[in-house]
């Protein structure tokens, strides 16, 4: 009697792994879209808590706070402002001149106690910063990705390129605003939209996502979400240009920054209303424009 072995031959085994290897290719991008869809719900989320802390803290203070404080936001900006509104009133108390100097975001120990950290309530993990998510040339004080409306036009907040400017719920250099000042009326007016994390490149620290900085920590609304038009910042070594991954830059004295992500198809915003939205690339220009002007009064339609 022949007695014969159980088992595979080559040919089957090489076509269990081809099986195995298909569904694995089937099986990746349906991975990859369930955790974006989750990256991206966990982003609105961050807007949310956003927009109700620059609610609640409206409700004790009278006013939404100014885009920044000082020249250039060397005393803080917003970010310094809704910290105790978003668990984190340890760092804002010691957080040392904000407002009033004569210490800056850039001064120690504000540096070391709190513009070096990360607010994970600021953060997208959608956009996970790949080891960009500090500025070396600028003491290593961290990168976030949440800006608010800074208006219609550039950082100076007046007319550019025959656009005239239409208000904004925040405004520079100290200059604060309440909701009632929102005369196009919060549900047609932005209040805070993602940005992604500039890419440093040696001498080159790409200051967009550093939110602790006046011209970082605003979006304007001149150009659209995503916009291939480069995003503008006044100095060479502020602005790395990288369009084929979504940041186009060029220097020029007008900062203006645009509303970006890294979500297929678009941007989430946080609308003064308190209410949260995806906003299409594809939006009309015109709409988006209203949507970034707080008393511009034109009638905001997609």
């Amino acid at each position: 009697m022949v007695m014969r072995r159980k088992g595979f031959t080559l040919i089957e085994l090489l076509v269990v792994i081809a099986i195995i290897a298909v569904l694995v290719g089937l099986l990746v991008p349906a991975v990859q879209k369930v955790r974006e869809a989750a990256n991206r719900m966990s982003c609105s989320n961050n807007l949310k808590q956003i927009g109700l802390g620059m609610h609640n803290l409206h409700l004790n203070e009278g006013s939404l706070p100014a885009s920044d404080y000082a020249a250039g936001g060397s005393w803080g900006t917003w970010q310094v402002a809704i910290l105790p509104y978003l668990e984190q009133d340890n760092l804002f108390k010691l957080y040392q001149g904000f407002k009033a100097g004569p210490l800056g975001y850039s001064s120690a120990p504000n540096t070391t106690n709190v513009t070096q950290r990360f607010i994970k309530t600021l953060q997208c993990p959608s956009d996970s910063g790949s080891g960009n998510n500090t500025a070396p040339n600028f003491a290593n004080i961290s990168k976030h990705n949440y800006v608010v409306n800074a208006g219609n036009t550039v950082r100076l907040q007046g007319t550019f390129n025959g656009v005239i400017f239409g208000g904004a719920p925040f405004l520079r250099n100290g200059v604060t605003q309440r909701l009632t000042d929102i005369t196009d009326g919060t549900s047609n007016t932005l209040m805070a939209s993602e940005t992604i994390v500039g890419i440093n490149n040696g001498a080159t620290n790409d200051l967009r996502g550093f939110t602790w900085w006046g011209p970082g920590a605003v979006f304007h609304g001149f150009n659209g979400p995503n916009s291939p038009s480069p995003d503008y910042h006044q100095f060479a070594s502020y602005c790395n240009n990288q369009p084929l991954l979504g940041l186009p830059c060029a220097v020029n004295s007008n900062v203006q920054l645009a509303a970006r992500s890294r979500h297929a198809g678009g941007v989430n915003s946080a609308v003064c209303d308190g209410s949260v939205r995806f906003f299409a690339n594809g939006i009309n220009l015109a709409a988006w424009r209203a949507f970034s002007t707080s008393t511009g009064g034109e009638v905001v339609s997609e």
